[in-house]
Parts: structure tokens; sequence; C-alpha cells
């Protein structure tokens, strides 16, 4: 029973909701959970249902939730001082000791964090800087990006262009021109089901190459890619895929940003995924886990090749015009401080790479008998679930039937929140890097029971 039906009205009337079938919403057609309080892995709403969170908020909240360490920083911060920019020098002891922090956390070879707010506006600043370079080099006419389809990058006009999925695309006029698409690393839906990951690998390449070969070598800045791709599907990359894609963006001279906003500060069990996989790019973008959510914060993080374009550049230009009004806000880098160290002083990137590892073979074991599962697969504290109509042909329900929309459904009845991605059949993970052993089991549990009850009726 709803105990305050005039939020639940002023919610319907007066709150424009991302992501959202906006007017179902405000028919009253779909619920609406309002959220209260959270502590660990669990969230509970107004009306005092608790639910375990296997999705971190946005794969976001990886210290778990109802950290007071966090939450006393920022209130310390807000009392000496809450507010002041980052323009022409100027400077706060949060956002200089959080940029010492990530650069001492970075790969080695990047060492320069700029900050912004969110992972959006991240890569915005990432082509931003990539154009910049390449006008300081005097190449002006190498300005296009590759990303891939199925990608994430974010919802903004570049951002949303670099993303590959056709629902933020639509109707939104995107992708904008210099924006090109290859092929994504999505072994389980291979061209050809006989494949091996090498010739599937070998595949991707061959499509970059192509395209490459197509649009002119000196044309292209940049390839942006996701370590691991996250909302297009949570898809680790096939064997040998990094080394392979490296090798022709160094043939060609193109720089490589590595989107770390999901897999950044322990997600896969490493602090960053870029050397997990053997990555050497030369700018990393982080948001997500860099504060867990507690404060909106993301961040560039640019190598020496970048770094040494952007010096030259203002010897010769003038200022650096890029910026934003909150960059580096104290509260939000007071906020990653404090997240910075309890992610070191609780052991959780470690967690993560054995907590998740257990997520993902007992889930595997799981439902390795239920016929409409296709595919388990994850890496770290990342595991996802591909529903099928048929496991030998790979054939996919149709949409109109919601089937995932339906097993996500059943697993909140259950007290488990779980992610439908938002382009195919796929039930999505990424719990708090604090999950526990006990947690993972009532996760794998309950996706088998929903995945059962909805099959029933199939």
């Amino acid at each position: 029973m709803l105990t305050n039906d005039q939020l639940d009205r002023w919610d319907r009337e007066s709150f424009l909701h991302p992501s959202t079938h906006l007017a179902q919403h405000a028919r009253g057609e779909s619920p609406t959970r309002i959220i209260k309080g959270a502590e660990g892995v669990h969230i509970v709403d107004r009306d005092g249902k608790r639910y375990l969170d296997a999705f971190a908020g946005l794969y976001c909240v990886n210290v778990g939730y109802g950290r007071t360490e966090i939450a006393e920083a920022i209130a310390e911060q807000a009392r000496e001082l809450a507010y002041y920019h980052a323009y022409v020098g100027h400077g706060t002891e949060a956002g200089i000791t959080l940029a010492n922090m990530v650069a001492e956390r970075a790969p080695a070879g990047l060492s320069r964090v700029y900050f912004g707010l969110g992972g959006s506006d991240a890569n915005e600043t990432n082509i931003k800087l990539v154009w910049y370079v390449n006008n300081v080099l005097g190449r002006p006419e190498k300005k296009k990006i590759i990303s891939r389809w199925r990608a994430y990058h974010g919802s903004g006009l570049i951002s949303g262009s670099l993303t590959g999925l056709a629902p933020f695309h639509q109707k939104f006029d995107l992708p904008l021109d210099r924006i090109l698409h290859t092929e994504a690393p999505y072994y389980y839906r291979r061209p050809r089901a006989d494949m091996t990951e090498a010739e599937f690998t070998a595949h991707c390449a061959a499509e970059l190459e192509a395209l490459i070969e197509r649009e002119g070598a000196d044309t292209i800045a940049a390839f942006i890619g996701e370590p691991v791709l996250g909302t297009g599907g949570i898809v680790p990359p096939p064997a040998g895929y990094w080394q392979a894609i490296q090798a022709i963006l160094r043939r060609h001279d193109i720089m490589l940003i590595a989107d770390e906003v999901v897999t950044g500060f322990g997600r896969l069990g490493s602090m960053f995924a870029s050397p997990h996989y053997g990555i050497e790019p030369d700018i990393i973008t982080i948001a997500k886990g860099l504060t867990s959510a507690y404060a909106p914060l993301s961040g560039s993080i640019v190598g020496e090749r970048v770094w040494k374009a952007l010096e030259e550049g203002t010897d010769r230009f003038g200022p650096f015009g890029h910026g934003w009004t909150y960059s580096a806000h104290p509260l939000c880098a007071a906020a990653g401080v404090a997240n910075l160290k309890l992610l070191d002083s609780l052991g959780l990137v470690a967690n993560a790479g054995t907590v998740g590892a257990y997520l993902n073979r007992t889930m595997a074991d799981a439902l390795a008998e239920e016929p409409f599962v296709g595919d388990v697969r994850g890496e770290g504290m990342l595991c996802a679930v591909e529903l099928v109509r048929d496991r030998d042909s790979r054939q996919s329900f149709d949409a109109s039937e919601k089937v995932t929309a339906r097993v996500v459904g059943e697993m909140a009845t259950r007290g488990v929140i779980a992610r439908l991605m938002p382009q195919g059949e796929i039930i999505g993970f990424a719990p708090p890097l604090c999950l526990s052993r006990e947690e993972a089991d009532t996760v794998v549990s309950v996706t088998r029971d929903a995945i059962r009850a909805v099959s029933a009726t199939l």
C-alpha cells in the first residue's frame, strides 16, 4: 500500500525521468519505485520493501550504500568550503588531493586528471582534447572518431553519437558527422556459429582495417572503446581482441581512448581494466566508481603524448579554452577522496575479483540446463544472462513478448534488482563491490527462480 500518494502524484506530474516511457509513466500505467534508504548492497523503498541491488544503482555504488565516512567528508567540506572554481589555476585541497590519488592509481604513463561531472561530459571533453591535439600537431583533417556498435559512451551530442545503441540515436538526429562505428566484439552474436574466438577477433580486426581504408587513416583521429562492453550487453572481449585492435591503431597513428566509466576503480578485480587487458590508452575516461555515486564526478586521465600537445598548444595559442563551472567541485572531490580510501581499506578491489568470479561461476552452473538461457558471461563483478527462444540457433525472443522484462519484474517481486539491458534480451548484473558470497547466492537463486517462473508461461 502506498504511504504517500501525494509524492506519487508529484512524481508523475512534475518529474521528467531519464530513460523512461514518459507517456506510460505520466498516465500511471507503469509503476514508480521511490527509494527512501539504503545500506550495504540493499535499498529500501518508501513502503519499507527491501531489495538487494544487484546493479549498484547504475554500476556506480561500488563501495556500497550508507558509508558514513563519505557523507561526513562531504559535510566537512561543505562547512569549510562549499565551492570554488578551478579556472585560471585555482584549486582546492580536495580537488588537488583527489587528482594525485587518481594519478597514483592510474596505469603507467597517465598522470594528469581533468575533472567533470559525469561520464557523458568526460567523453565530450576527450573528443575536444583529441581535436585540439591534432590541430596543435598540424593535422586539421585528422578528426574522425571510431566507436563500436553496441558501445555506450554517454547521452550528449558527441558522447551520444559515440554510443552505438539505437535507442540513444532514435529521433535525436544522432550520430553526428565525424563519428564512425565498427563491429562490436560480441562473440555470442558472431556472424557464424562455428567461428572460434580467434577467428572472430580476426574478423573484428579486419572490419576495423576496412573502415580505416575506406575513410582514410589521415582523417581518423581516435578509437574509443569500453574494455568490457557495458550497457550494450555486458560483453567481455574475445581472446586477443585488444592486442589486434591496438596493432592497427598504432600502425595508422590513431589515438586510443579507454572508456573506464564502468570498469574503473575495481569492478574487474583490478584498479583499472586497461592493464587487465593489456590496453595502453592515450586517455582514460572515469566516473561512476570515482565517488561511488555519493556525488557526481567524472574525469579524463591523459597520457604524455596528449599532455605535451596541450602544453605546446597553450604556449602557442594561449589559455586552454575548455572547462565547466563545476569542474573539480570540492564537495564531489571530497567524496572521491573518502571513497578511494574506503576502496583501499576495505579491500574491495580484491573482493570484486573473488566474489565476482564466484557470482559468474555459480550463475553459469545454476542456469546451465535452463532451455531459454543462451549465454551467461561476465568478468569480475559484472555478469549478464542472455535469453533466447532457441539455444541452438541463438534465435532471440520477439521484443513484443517482453520476456526479459517479465523476468526482471519477477526478480524484483522476490527482492532482487537486476537491469533489463536496453538493446536485446539481456539481464545485467553489476553489484556493489562489497557483495558477499551469501548475497551472490541470493542473486543467483532469485535469477533462476524468476527465469523458471516466466519459462513456465512460454
